[in-house]
């Protein structure tokens, strides 16, 4: 196939492509040449100032500026139904916006003048009632103007609705934000891209509007006779004229279609500066972090938890105030599904939820008094790290000057005060979610959720902020669950830890307990221990893969147990080991990791699960281990823990 070069250093393009594509682009740009071609160019101010042609425009843009208006007041919230809610026929509705753009104009017009014309549907009641004619009216030509540019709105916002995530919209809720007011200061300013576009293409399609127009409202100059209705009548009578009328009306629709240059669509990107990795030094030497008590909620008030979750989640949780409440598990174990069940933003669960002295189950989340810190902090991108920690107070009616003060407070507090003029997208990762927790903890909650709130601290940030977050919990009257994979959290910021799987509470219990005696082989593993289920035998364990582990206290036989094994109680061979140990396997070694100053050494074996072992690195130089070599490993009984599961 011969190949067409388009650039000297860029792809080739197929010429059986490239011929076609030129072909199109010669056939939308004819017509646009005729029109440049056979203009009077010497006459074409006098033919736009004419007193027609500027009664038309004037005409024309009152309509195209009231239908754009109508388009707004309705279509706005069409596209967030369309974009936000399941409901019963939304594939019809969808296709009853999309109608308009595939109808012939003046079938448009006609099915207009069967609805609102004074023998259609609604004409009379309209006559009757309120003495309104909308055929042969300017209303009616700002009534079909509306019809068929509306949908140009409703499909650009729905598109840039669907591409913003919800999660922004639900963090605002849980800060306190009424629904109203979610939509109007997150849902828009984040979707103003897709809305500009869909307001510039609705006014263009309405300026430009004629089958509609003239089938329903006719072609009255000064009442209904729009610039495209005129470029019709001067067909007839002024070619020349209606020529320049034409260039007119494409100058305006080329004015609007380079404006947009598609950099309008979809949903806003992010600006200033790029975020950096979350491990990478922050820059400036900001104010240390600065313990203060806490100030959630109104001094002196208590809010003990209790709640019982159904659903995919089945458990009930009870704590007292104060309580730090670390939840872990296995991806897909509930841990998510369990924080939205407490904000009431997940049909997979429900929560009876009662704070305190007050049921807030049957609330809408804004009204709970339940703060979310989500994953990725969830800053709203258009405002700035300030405004961001003091929506949750605003929401809650604190007056602008007092609200920004103590955001002001909480960004020093947590060491990010000489950033609260940044947006979003000039943090860095570690940065920003340190904004996300200032917001959270300035909206004075009753409860607390926080999902992996430290995941995207590099390791010197993140012993900070967990000092900062201990010293506020450890005054706060409320409950604070954190969900976490970092046994560290766990321990140091607990009061107990929650082990879910499957939506099922497998352990709650401080962390000593559940360091002590996992009872899943996911929290174990996350402890960096040795973790193999199986069932309890008169000394020890069966294992669910095959082989047999000795233990000193054995479980009841016919027990599900777990057997948990720390890696330091795993000894290595090269040889088969004599001695005392009761359980020794051969192996060899898959992979050796550094942990530390010590290494932790992955042994595989054909008659027990893999091991993990940690010796240091002079031991395994003594060795010579390496991935491949052949070993035997060993632990003694005493050293293996059986837990019932």
């Amino acid at each position: 196939m011969k190949q067409l070069r388009t650039r000297p250093s860029g792809p080739r393009t197929p010429l059986t492509l490239a011929v076609p594509a030129l072909l199109a682009v010669v056939f939308l740009s004819l017509p646009l040449a005729g029109i440049l071609a056979r203009t009077s160019w010497g006459e074409l101010g006098t033919h736009l100032t004419g007193p027609a042609t500027t009664q038309a425009l004037k005409l024309s843009l009152l309509v195209s500026g009231w239908a754009l208006g109508l388009s707004l007041l309705l279509g706005v919230p069409l596209a967030w139904l369309l974009a936000r809610v399941d409901f019963p026929g939304k594939a019809l509705v969808r296709s009853l916006v999309l109608l308009p753009m595939v109808l012939p104009p003046t079938v448009g017009g006609v099915a207009l003048l069967l609805a609102f014309g004074r023998r259609g549907l609604l004409g009379p009641w309209l006559e009757e009632t309120f003495g309104v004619t909308l055929p042969f009216h300017t209303s009616g030509a700002v009534l079909a103007a509306t019809f068929v540019a509306m949908p140009f709105l409703v499909i650009s916002l729905e598109g840039a609705l669907g591409g913003l995530h919800p999660r922004y919209e639900e963090t605002a809720a849980s800060l306190g934000a009424s629904p109203v007011r979610v939509f109007f200061t997150v849902t828009l300013p984040m979707v103003a891209p897709g809305l500009a576009a869909g307001a510039a293409l609705t006014w263009a399609r309405a300026l430009g509007e004629f089958g509609a127009t003239i089938t329903f409202a006719g072609n009255l100059p000064g009442t209904t006779q729009t610039l495209p209705l005129q470029v019709y009548l001067l067909l007839q009578e002024s070619p020349a004229a209606a020529t320049s009328v034409s260039l007119l009306l494409l100058a305006i629709a080329m004015a609007v279609l380079v404006a947009l240059r598609g950099r309008w669509a979809g949903a806003p990107r992010a600006t200033g500066a790029p975020r950096r990795p979350a491990g990478e030094p922050e820059p400036g030497p900001g104010p240390e972090p600065v313990d203060e008590p806490s100030t959630a909620g109104a001094p002196g008030e208590r809010w003990p938890l209790r709640a019982e979750v159904t659903g995919f989640d089945q458990l009930t949780i009870e704590a007292e105030p104060g309580t730090t409440i670390a939840v872990v598990g296995p991806n897909g174990a509930g841990k998510t599904t369990l924080l939205r069940a407490l904000l009431g933003l997940t049909p997979r669960a429900h929560a009876d939820l009662r704070l305190g002295d007050t049921d807030t189950g049957s609330l809408p989340p804004h009204r709970r008094g339940v703060a979310w810190v989500p994953q990725d902090g969830a800053l709203f991108p258009h405002l700035s790290a300030l405004a961001n920690t003091a929506y949750g107070l605003r929401a809650r009616g604190v007056p602008r000057a007092e609200a920004r003060e103590e955001a002001r407070r909480w960004l020093v507090r947590l060491g990010v005060g000489h950033l609260g003029g940044r947006k979003p997208a000039q943090l860095s990762g570690g940065q920003a979610q340190r904004v996300a927790l200032a917001r959270a903890l300035a909206a004075r909650p009753r409860l607390l959720l926080l999902d992996e709130p430290l995941a995207a601290l590099d390791q010197t940030t993140r012993a900070q902020v967990r000092h900062t977050l201990r010293t506020h919990l450890a005054g706060f009257g409320g409950v604070c669950l954190i969900v976490t994979h970092d046994p560290v959290e766990a321990v140091s910021l607990a009061d107990r830890v929650l082990v879910l799987d499957e939506g099922r509470a497998l352990h709650d219990a401080p962390p000593g307990e559940v360091t002590r005696h996992p009872r899943s082989p996911w929290v174990a593993r996350m402890l960096g221990r040795n973790a193999w289920p199986g069932t309890a035998t008169a000394d020890g364990l069966l294992l669910s893969g095959g082989g047999r582990l000795v233990a000193a206290e054995p479980l009841p036989a016919g027990t599900p147990a777990l057997a948990v094994i720390g890696p330091e109680a795993v000894s290595v061979h090269r040889d088969r080991p004599g001695g005392s140990p009761r359980n020794v396997w051969p192996g060899t070694v898959r992979e050796i990791t550094a942990s530390g100053s010590r290494l932790r050494v992955l042994v595989g074996s054909a008659e027990a699960p893999d091991l993990v072992a940690e010796i240091t690195p002079q031991a395994a130089a003594e060795l010579g281990l390496a991935d491949g070599v052949p070993v035997w490993t060993s632990v003694k009984a005493t050293e293996a823990t059986l837990v019932p599961r």
